[in-house]
């Protein structure tokens, strides 16, 4: 059975005439007949009754009839579904994303590709920067967003660098200060985020190598209730820039200067499977991106999925779980 079959019934049935019928679709009253004929056959039944003014369905016909209509408008919204992706104005755009980067840093540029692509359904997952690259492994979602990773199967592009910084209360003893040193960092009590994350790494890394060990008071799961512990003038933290902009704009949250080490940046990239060559919604929102951050995000054959180099007077720190 093939589609062309098809549509000669559902045309047929409409005109009543096999030379209507042809005419509607641009072909020859003999393709019509050939059509249908091979299709009855193959059937073992007569889907239309021959008479002498046109034709009309048999009850085997009227029976068919729904069925084949019914499909050939699965194929044409098929069809139109496949345009609107490869356009853009329609489809699904599944995104992954490390969970500080979902919430302080995603929302504008989904904002603005709504604004662009309204047709386009986007759905969001978020997790640690591992758990990204194993929802787009699994194809659980299209591009990913997290800490700068390596993986055969998937094309990783270098954003923007994420700055850490100390944040404290408004009152603390710091905020009189040009700036603090790591050991005195480290005699504060300390509000840690994510026990497992690579902040908690870092702040743990940074007190080693200052030969201390650290007054942890707290191991909180999210950024936000961190940030209400130091507003309460419970400890102090190292947090990520992007995340604490309206606090420090309604100066609940004071940012304090390390005098004694260099800017701390984690590397952000945004992914896709290498087996995936970007188009509709993903072309547009990879094209998104380039245009926020000015980064060319392409395919090439060339060691584009390496960890980038983060810029000379800044720390690196290798994020994984972030």
């Amino acid at each position: 059975m093939e589609l062309a079959q098809i549509e000669a019934v559902v045309e047929v049935a409409r005109q009543h005439s096999f030379t209507r019928a042809a005419q509607a679709l641009f072909l020859t009253q003999p393709t019509i007949s050939n059509r249908i004929q091979t299709l009855e056959r193959d059937l073992g039944c007569s889907l239309f009754e021959r008479r002498s003014r046109g034709v009309a369905l048999t009850e085997e016909g009227r029976a068919f009839l729904p069925h084949a209509e019914r499909t050939l408008q699965a194929v044409r919204d098929g069809l139109e579904a496949l345009e609107s992706s490869r356009e853009a104005t329609g489809g699904r755009l599944a995104i992954g994303s490390a969970r500080n980067i979902g919430a302080y840093v995603l929302p504008p540029i989904l904002e603005s590709f709504r604004r662009r692509h309204p047709g386009v359904e986007l759905q969001i997952r978020t997790g640690r920067s591992s758990d990204v690259l194993g929802m787009l492994l699994n194809d659980e979602v299209q591009i990913g967003f997290g800490r700068t990773l390596v993986h055969r199967d998937v094309r990783s592009f270098h954003i923007y660098d994420e700055e850490i910084a100390l944040f404290v209360h408004p009152s603390h003893p710091f905020t009189d200060s040009t700036g603090v040193t790591v050991y005195e960092i480290g005699r504060e009590p300390l509000i840690l985020y994510d026990p497992g994350s690579t902040y908690y790494v870092m702040i743990n890394r940074l007190c080693q190598e200052a030969g201390i060990a650290p007054r942890v008071t707290m191991q909180l799961d999210s950024i936000e209730a961190t940030k209400k512990m130091i507003e309460q003038g419970l400890g102090v933290s190292l947090l990520p820039v992007s995340a604490v902009q309206r606090e420090v704009e309604a100066v609940s949250l004071v940012q304090v200067p390390i005098l004694d080490m260099e800017r701390i940046t984690l590397p952000t990239a945004i992914m896709y499977r290498r087996t995936r060559r970007p188009a509709g919604a993903v072309a547009a929102f990879l094209r998104l991106v380039e245009e926020i951050y000015a980064r060319p995000i392409h395919e090439t054959d060339e060691a584009d999925d390496k960890p980038e180099t983060v810029a000379a007077g800044a720390v690196a720190v290798a994020a994984t779980d972030a």
